[in-house]
């Protein structure tokens, strides 16, 4: 929700704990490869921010330069945004301790203290979001995420995408030629 107050725009996300919610994430640099390059450090970085605040990941699909993700979050808790900002610093510190610079961006550059910081220019500032709202909704972006790279034309079929939870769900047996995406449920 958008609230206008003053100047500035007032970003409001609705406060709903332990719910389940349909994410993308992009990059700064539309059409870069890095998250793919860098599967393993954004992996890493998912991983320890999971240790530190639990959620559990319904789907995830990673592409070139933007990811989804369906996430359910512990009873109680509502903050998915401290979770992406650990996620999106974790993974921008790894890249600067290899070595990485971000690119300049068009029109002015990055702070360089940012840089420094290695916080600048890696992610786009904000992200999208949907709470999930019954099992159809749940289903619909389950597929979503897994077809993502078919409608990018990066694959034919949603399983030869390597970067996909897809496969953590045919592993399981909860989704595949004769199951239907509806019985797949929220796993850790």
């Amino acid at each position: 929700m958008l609230v206008q107050t003053g100047r500035k725009p007032n970003y409001i996300r609705p406060k709903v704990t332990g719910a389940t919610i349909f994410f993308t994430v992009a990059l700064a640099e539309s059409g870069s490869d890095l998250l793919l390059r860098q599967v393993d450090r954004l992996c890493e970085a998912v991983r320890l921010t999971k240790v530190e605040r639990p959620f559990a990941i319904g789907a995830m699909v990673v592409l070139p330069d933007h990811l989804h993700a369906v996430w359910t979050l512990p009873s109680g808790d509502a903050d998915f945004s401290v979770r992406w900002g650990a996620i999106k610093g974790r993974f921008s510190q790894s890249l600067g301790r290899a070595g990485f610079s971000p690119p300049l961006a068009e029109g002015g550059g990055v702070n360089p203290a940012l840089r420094r910081k290695g916080k600048a220019g890696i992610w786009q500032r904000r992200f999208w979001k949907h709470r999930i709202r019954s099992e159809a909704d749940l289903a619909m972006h389950l597929r979503y995420c897994w077809q993502d790279p078919v409608r990018h034309g990066l694959v034919a079929r949603a399983e030869d995408w390597s970067c996909s939870s897809i496969h953590r769900e045919m592993r399981a047996g909860r989704v595949g030629e004769r199951r239907s995406v509806v019985a797949v449920r929220m796993a850790g």
